[in-house]
């Protein structure tokens, strides 16, 4: 099975590295924390979602990719992302980050993602919407995911 996880607000809390950054009430920033220079360097994990990522990276019925959006105009989003992937998952999950702009066009069977934009809504696959009211949380995403595995 193909899994795919969202980073930002998924894996990343992203809401606390926005609030947190002392740029982030001035023009040209606000309504577009995603172009916050060092916004993605520093980002804390949520912690119960790298936990099931480590569980599902340890067992070979899954293969498990990041699938983020990095912003186009902040291009050290880019690096900061696949740098945070390797602080926090190793070499483990080597070689298996994917940035896009089009979620839908990449195959696998589930998508984890809190925001529909990017064609997270049209993937193929199932798309559990993290943070919704079916998937408020990981231990939810985790019955799910182990339902659609069994």
């Amino acid at each position: 099975m193909i899994i795919y996880f969202d980073l930002d607000g998924v894996l990343a809390d992203f809401e606390r590295a926005r609030s947190q950054h002392p740029l982030s009430g001035q023009t040209p920033y606000i309504g577009r924390p995603d172009k916050l220079p060092g916004v993605y360097k520093n980002i804390p994990p949520i912690n119960q979602g790298l936990e099931i990522v480590k569980e599902l990276l340890s067992d070979k019925n899954h293969e498990i990719y990041i699938l983020s959006t990095a912003p186009w105009d902040n291009p050290e989003a880019w690096t900061h992302k696949r740098l945070w992937v390797e602080k926090y998952f190793g070499k483990s999950i080597r070689k298996r980050l994917i940035l896009s702009h089009r979620k839908d066009l990449l195959i696998g069977d589930v998508l984890i993602d809190d925001n529909p934009w990017n064609g997270a809504k049209q993937f193929r696959g199932t798309w559990i919407h993290f943070g919704s009211t079916e998937s408020p949380n990981w231990e939810t995403v985790r019955t799910q995911i182990m339902n659609l595995t069994s």
